[in-house]
This record gives structure tokens, C-alpha cells and sequence, in this order.
């Protein structure tokens, strides 16, 4: 397969790699069954990130999304790498192949991108990132299924159609999986988790600023083990 040939059913994990790129550093197929629910992280202390990382995966959510929004983004991703390796620890609001190679120098294993750039797609292939680009539209879909993506981050799912772009997008996109994130909720969450190309979503609710502030990791571990049980029946 070319490097932007489209994938087959699903998608290829070697065909984001590329001939050229190094090897994952984490598969989609890894990060899917880690899943249900990918919490979108904004560290303000990096004093927080590991007791915040164990908390989580003490409730059973060992994916994290550590948001590069803030400057504690990138040693939060350091220390989650170096001290809690049960997590499965990637970068979001990558928006350069700066970014990228950043998160990877920091230990990060995957990468999420708000929208998509060739450039970031290369650079992350390059590091060894699996890279979860955003779309919001169908050409962002083809675009990014193009240069062998195959696992995308609808953004911002709710305000960009929701439940019933998925289901349009189902039949032209059959090859693809998709994780919404952008305004769901617990009780949204379901609605998308129950759509076949919908494998695992993503959502701030598991680390709200007033729960991150005050330290309450029992409070986290509880929304970690109730965002688990959302997972899929295998």
C-alpha cells in the first residue's frame, strides 16, 4: 500500500507510518481498546499530573489527552510518561509539526490535532505518534484518510452536526473510525459510542477545573470508573 493510498476496512496503522516513518509508538487498535472514553486534559500545575494520572487509571481510563493549551501541557506529559507507565499518554491541540516533535521529546505516545495539516501528519509519522487529526467536514475526512489516517477526531462533534453527521458519514467513509469530542456529555456520551465507526470518544467532563483545582483525585477516580463503564461490549 502507498503511503496516501486510501486504507481498507478500518484503516492500517502501517499505512499512518509510512515507508519512511518510525515505528508507532502507539496503535489505534491499542489506544480503541484501551478505551471508551479519551479525557481531554488541561493542567495549569504540573504538580497535578501524576496523582491525576493514577487517579484515572486507578478508575480504568489509562488513555490521556494532555492538552498543550497551557505551559504545563508539556512536563505534565513528561511526568505521566516517567511515573505512571500504566497511562497510555498523548498530546492535544497539536497544531505543528513543532508540537509534535515536542510532545514525542516529552514521552508522548499518540498526538491530537484540532484540524489537519500534511505537515503535522509527516512530523508525527516521523516521531512515531499515532496522530488522531481533527475533521469536521467531509473533505477534512478525505483529506486526512488520503495520507493514511484512519482513526479521526470529529471536532467539535456537537456543534458540528453530532450523532447524525456520523451516521451520514458512515456510508462514503465506511473505512474510517471516528472519535467525537467537542460538547459531549455522560449523557451524551452513549448516543456516539453506540454508532459502529464511533469505537471511543473523547470528553473534558472527567477532569473539571474545579475538581483538578482542589486536588479531590477520589472524585476523579469515581468519573474515571462511570466513564469506563461505558465501554462497548466486545
Amino acid at each position: 500500500m502507498a503511503v496516501n493510498e486510501a486504507p481498507g476496512r478500518w484503516g492500517d496503522d502501517a499505512a499512518q507510518a509510512g515507508a519512511a516513518g518510525a515505528a508507532l509508538r502507539c496503535t489505534a487498535d491499542e489506544l480503541i481498546a484501551a478505551g471508551p472514553v479519551i479525557p481531554v486534559i488541561v493542567i495549569d500545575d504540573v504538580a497535578h499530573a501524576v496523582p491525576m494520572a493514577r487517579a484515572l487509571v486507578d478508575g480504568g481510563v489509562r488513555v490521556l489527552e494532555v492538552t498543550l493549551r497551557t505551559p504545563a501541557g508539556l512536563p505534565a506529559i513528561a511526568a505521566i510518561a516517567r511515573e505512571v507507565p500504566q497511562a497510555i499518554v498523548g498530546a492535544g491541540t497539536v497544531c505543528s509539526a513543532a508540537d509534535a516533535q515536542a510532545a514525542a521529546d516529552a514521552g508522548a505516545r499518540f498526538a491530537v490535532s484540532p484540524g489537519y495539516l500534511p505537515a503535522i501528519g509527516q512530523a508525527c509519522r516521523d516521531a512515531g505518534l499515532l496522530l488522531l487529526p481533527g475533521v469536521a467536514t467531509a473533505s477534512e475526512v478525505m483529506a486526512a484518510r488520503a495520507d493514511g489516517h484512519a482513526l479521526l477526531k470529529f471536532f467539535p462533534a456537537v456543534p458540528a452536526g453530532g450523532v447524525a453527521m456520523l451516521k451520514a458519514w458512515a456510508g462514503p467513509f465506511a473505512d474510517v473510525r471516528f472519535c467525537p469530542t467537542g460538547g459531549l456529555t455522560p449523557e451524551t456520551a452513549p448516543q456516539f459510542l453506540a454508532l459502529a465507526n464511533v469505537p471511543v470518544c473523547g470528553g473534558s467532563w472527567l477532569t473539571p477545573a474545579d475538581v483538578m483545582r482542589a486536588g479531590d483525585w477520589a472524585r476523579l477516580a469515581a468519573l474515571a470508573r462511570a466513564a469506563s463503564a461505558l465501554r462497548k461490549p466486545v
